[in-house]
């Protein structure tokens, strides 16, 4: 059915004529057919959201409801792929039409024409539910695709077929209970504001490990888990969030830079494809889904594209995959929701945001988890969402931020004084916080025992540093006892030989999670072995003057297959410095 535009502000168009059409239904509007959805229904008038430039349209052009949702198209050709917000592919329209995108062009996500390779996975005659995989498809040399059964049908497959493909063509027939014969292709659609099912949802048990150690050590985020990353301009929220995309230990990655600035998602788009992913070998886009809606691009798009991002997350979650989320930022997102609240005339809720502001954000932390997927192989999948957050002037009080630390779990608050001081990543050890060391204890004791006592032995020296410091800055660190000089020299080797990390340093990056449960366990044991020298009288300027900081500096940077070697050396090099040091104070 078709109706009229009666008013045009901005992405927002106002339709009449539109009785029975639906909320959340797309529809194409004017004469270039620019996409759009309908937010708000009165009577047979429509309020939509239109998700591109809306120059030149105005009063009684046509708007043609299509009846159906906003949706995503899920399948092959995923992977390496550069979408807008709308899933629009950006590489194939560039080669249509330019490096412009022109208003009402209509490009499919997923390519037509490509052939894939196919084989099947069950017999004629299986029985199948929703979520069985069929057939797999090599997509990239690092993922295997797999084509499973639409969520909601069920039946016996009647025909399946093994060869090339496309996504459009029927590679299985499956005959329904009721007799009806469905055509199945290796192309689903599904609705993106509409989570995709599974069996059940687990607690997260399993760290995701990211190379970084203050992150890994002192607040790790769960497989599965929700973690937001704040701070001021400048403080690296985006370089840590590329930090995650290239390190953590997942299988796939969707990185969705909404409302960022160009030439952010311009360094993603130069370092990935040339980035050798450390777990498979091969460059990291052979892994990687982008979602590019920049900070110049149409804003309600944006509105969009978060939830683009996570539907095919989902996706590949369904397929028993671990998917790591990067949303940046949750904040120009928040903006563009204020944006079409404005316009809609909406009560405005804190600072302009509408009152829906803490619910739409807990919808997209809520879609992450660890899951039992679909189908009658109780495979796991789990989808872990980060998101950046940009509060005006690194105010956390502000409503977006607090409604994300309401939600998530972990909080990584970026800290401009370390950014300044050239300390990243630049995350404040006091302000942040993780609720997931209970439920992740169980694993790092089981490969490393000790590390949980270690990191919170750790955290009570960074702490105490803290401290320390309001009464140095009043009479000095030398009017101080042994052991308060003891923790703040431990605690400065904790600071710049743990926590800070060079990202333009290959081996340094990068840091496994054995290599920092050792490295802090050689800082703690020094700090250990000194506490028991003092206790016998050796004098603190005699510590001081031992080697091993400057060695222990030295160490994190040791390649990754000498550095257990190292290690050990560096323990027994130190008990021997230390013993040294205790025989010249009896001597003295």
């Amino acid at each position: 059915m078709s109706g009229k535009v009666v008013k045009v502000a901005g992405p927002l168009v106002v339709a009449e004529g539109l009785a029975d059409a639906n909320v959340s239904d797309v529809v194409r509007v004017g004469p270039r057919q620019l996409i759009g959805e309908i937010l708000n229904m009165t009577g047979d008038r429509a309020d939509i959201q239109v998700y591109e430039e809306t120059g030149g349209l105005g009063p009684g052009a046509e708007v043609v409801t299509t009846g159906a949702p906003l949706s995503v198209e899920l399948g092959p050709g995923m992977l390496e792929g550069i979408y807008d917000g709308i899933q629009r592919p950006l590489t194939e329209i560039r080669d249509l039409i330019g490096h412009s995108i022109a208003t009402g062009i209509s490009v499919p996500a997923l390519n037509r024409k490509k052939h894939w390779d196919f084989t099947p996975c069950v017999e004629r005659g299986a029985k199948v539910v929703g979520g069985d995989i069929i057939g797999t498809v090599p997509e990239t040399p690092t993922v295997l695709h797999k084509i499973m059964v639409p969520p909601k049908l069920r039946g016996a497959v009647a025909r399946i077929q093994s060869g090339s493909f496309t996504v459009t063509d029927t590679v299985a027939v499956l005959k329904t209970e009721d007799g009806e014969e469905v055509p199945l292709t290796m192309m689903q659609t599904w609705p993106v504001r509409l989570g995709r099912p599974y069996t059940r949802k687990y607690p997260p048990v399993a760290p995701l490990q990211s190379g970084q150690r203050i992150v890994d050590t002192l607040f790790p985020i769960a497989k599965g888990g929700t973690a937001a990353i704040p701070g001021p301009f400048g403080s690296g929220k985006t370089v840590m969030q590329h930090a995650l995309a290239k390190w953590s230990d997942v299988d796939i990655v969707v990185y969705i830079g909404c409302g960022e600035r160009g030439n952010e998602m311009t360094d993603v788009l130069n370092e990935f494809p040339e980035l050798i992913d450390p777990h498979t070998g091969y460059p990291l886009m052979k892994r990687t889904v982008l979602i590019a809606n920049t900070s110049d691009m149409p804003v309600a798009a944006r509105e969009a594209s978060i939830y683009t991002g996570i539907t095919i997350a989902e996706y590949f979650r369904d397929m028993g995959y671990h998917v790591a989320v990067i949303a940046d930022s949750t904040s120009r997102w928040a903006e563009a929701l204020r944006e079409m609240s404005g316009r809609l005339e909406e009560m405005p809720g804190e600072e302009g945001y509408p009152a829906y502001l803490a619910s739409r954000i807990a919808q997209f932390y809520e879609r992450a988890g660890m899951v039992e997927c679909l189908g009658t192989d109780s495979r796991q999948g789990s989808v872990t969402a980060v998101g950046a957050v940009s509060p005006p002037g690194g105010d956390l009080s502000e409503p977006v931020s607090q409604a994300t630390m309401r939600i998530v779990k972990v909080f990584w608050g970026l800290d401009s004084a370390l950014a300044y001081a050239r300390h990243f990543p630049a995350i404040n050890w006091l302000n942040s916080y993780s609720l997931y060391l209970d439920s992740l204890k169980p694993w790092y004791e089981e490969r490393f025992p000790g590390f949980m006592a270690n990191r919170d032995r750790a955290m009570a020296l960074l702490q105490e540093e803290a401290s320390l410091n309001e009464i140095v800055r009043l009479v000095g660190a030398d009017s101080l006892a042994p052991n308060e000089q003891l923790t703040l020299a431990t605690a400065k080797m904790l600071r710049e030989d743990f926590l800070q990390q060079n990202s333009f340093v290959d081996i340094d990056s990068y840091s496994e999670t054995e290599r920092q449960f050792l490295l802090l366990g050689l800082i703690l044991d020094c700090d250990r072995l000194s506490r028991e020298a003092i206790a016998q009288g050796v004098d603190m300027e005699a510590l001081r003057a031992l080697p091993f900081k400057a060695q222990i500096g030295r160490a994190k940077s040791v390649p990754a297959e000498e550095y257990q070697e190292v290690y050990t050396r560096l323990g027994a090099e130190l008990r021997a410095q230390i013993e040294h040091a205790k025989q010249g104070g009896e001597d003295a």
